[in-house]
């Protein structure tokens, strides 16, 4: 069975590995899934990720999730745009998350990039999930 939203799977994923405590989780590979963990690295909320290739043409995602004295760094991670409603942004009306403590991750032309990186490129496009 096909799943109808990749993404969200991977969060739920990154979500579930968190309240277990776990070091770290896997989940399927793509592209865009690869860019959203590299925007949760480059903000310190994941300790990194690394692809493993699969026998049958897979690839699947090694996510090591980030504790801080016990706590999980990231407390919620939330899916805003799904396949069923997409929220799209502009420069000017980007969410801020936390009154700044949080990120949200949006894809936009320039790439998948977080709401500071957007601002600062002077870029809109889909807000994809916030992470605070």
């Amino acid at each position: 069975m096909s799943m109808t939203d990749p993404l969200g799977d991977m969060l739920t994923r990154i979500r579930n590995g968190l309240q277990a405590r776990k070091d770290e989780i896997l989940a399927p590979a793509s592209k865009q899934r690869q860019r959203v963990l590299d925007v949760l690295q480059r903000e310190g909320f994941i300790l990194g990720y690394e692809r493993a290739d699969l026998d049958n043409n897979k690839a699947e995602l090694r996510i090591r999730l980030k504790y801080h004295e016990g706590d999980p760094v990231i407390r919620s991670i939330q899916r805003v745009s799904k396949p069923g409603r997409r929220i799209y942004s502009g420069v000017t009306e980007l969410p801020r998350v936390a009154n700044g403590l949080g990120i949200s991750i949006v894809s936009t032309p320039k790439g998948v990039l977080s709401d500071a990186e957007a601002r600062d490129q002077n870029v809109g496009g889909e807000v994809i999930c916030t992470v605070f």
